[in-house]
């Protein structure tokens, strides 16, 4: 089989594989669309600090059944499906609490473990599920998408609210959409006015260019003065961890998804004030499913996640589709590759 491996840092290229072979427990899935996220970026170009060497990259996948041991799950052979891509190690605090996305030794495909980008991979049926009618590519982004509801189910978004989400790359726009799923009002702030058109093509309440506008103006004039009632950082940085603690309202909730790199200084008495909380987003927990549903209710409206894909490439042009990204002017949200 024909599967993409990094080598090294800035060295990828399609190689023959052997087909895997399925353990007790395993499935054998036909890969059909893989979606780039920015850690599989990350491995090309050397600064995934989770990642060895060779890797195959991917985690945002979608696949058809080939082969399936007896499950209670429903699932058989030739149904299309996704499946979850974090490993837990099942033992660690967080995992028997329940945690599994917060476990202390997580392994994600195309990180810490090869990925999805290869025409078969061999997948735990525990982890597999049910595509419920959704075509192959809608269901590759239900990986990304899942990051951003996450998230907004962290800040415990609720109908009415008042949010702001920082940041308009992919995942900051699926979790403006998994916002508005909840009754919230949403506005979008970015430096970016093609990301920000993006963003009102899917029925956000508004936008502001944080780059030309005065963002805590705005906030201000949206809630009477109030701040909002949740803001969800998704771009990493310092500079929008302290705007998030300005846009808050009192006893408002921060939910930071970004992955930042760079220290920030901050003064804690602003966090006391407010009596702000703030959580931390890491993957998803058990949301494919119910969020698969969600997708199917929202297909052909303006929040259709359909929209969030900007171009799909053949597995003979991947490595054009990975430098597309690294020259992303932003006009570029999802990017698939196609298998098959």
């Amino acid at each position: 089989m024909k599967a993409v491996r990094i080598a090294t840092p800035g060295e990828l290229d399609i190689v023959e594989m052997p087909m895997p072979q399925p353990a007790a427990g395993e499935a054998l899935l036909k890969v059909s669309y893989c979606g780039i996220c920015g850690s599989d970026l990350q491995t090309y170009t050397g600064n995934q600090p989770f990642a060895d060497y060779p890797r195959i990259p991917g985690h945002e996948f979608s696949a058809e059944i080939m082969e399936i041991p007896a499950n209670s799950k429903g699932l058989k052979r030739g149904m299309t499906v996704t499946a979850n891509p974090y490993f837990c190690c099942g033992q660690c605090y967080s995992c028997r609490r329940g945690f599994v996305n917060c476990c202390r030794d997580n392994k994600t495909m195309g990180v810490q473990r090869d990925g999805a980008f290869a025409e078969y991979i061999a997948m735990p049926v525990e982890r597999i599920v049910d595509g419920m009618g959704l075509s192959a590519q809608t269901l590759a982004l239900v990986e990304p998408f899942s990051i951003g509801y996450h998230g907004v189910n962290r800040g415990e978004v609720a109908h009415n609210d008042n949010v702001l989400v920082i940041g308009a790359g992919p995942i900051g726009l699926f979790a403006a959409i998994a916002a508005k799923l909840k009754g919230a009002s949403v506005y979008v702030a970015d430096v970016l006015n093609i990301r920000l058109q993006a963003a009102m093509a899917l029925g956000v309440n508004g936008v502001v260019n944080a780059k030309t506008g005065d963002l805590q103006a705005v906030v201000k004039e949206l809630t009477q003065n109030n701040g909002m009632d949740v803001v969800v950082e998704c771009a990493g940085q310092p500079e929008t961890f302290l705007a998030a603690q300005e846009a808050v309202c009192f006893r408002g909730k921060i939910v930071l998804i970004g992955n930042g790199k760079r220290e920030v200084t901050f003064n804690q008495s602003a966090i006391v004030k407010k009596e702000m909380t703030i959580y931390g987003s890491r993957n998803s927990a058990n949301e494919f499913a119910p969020l698969i549903g969600l997708i199917k209710l929202t297909e052909g409206s303006r929040m259709d996640v359909n929209k969030m894909v900007s171009k799909v490439f053949d597995l003979a042009d991947v490595k054009h589709a990975f430098d597309a990204l690294l020259k992303n002017d932003g006009s570029l949200a999802k990017v698939l590759v196609k298998f098959g």
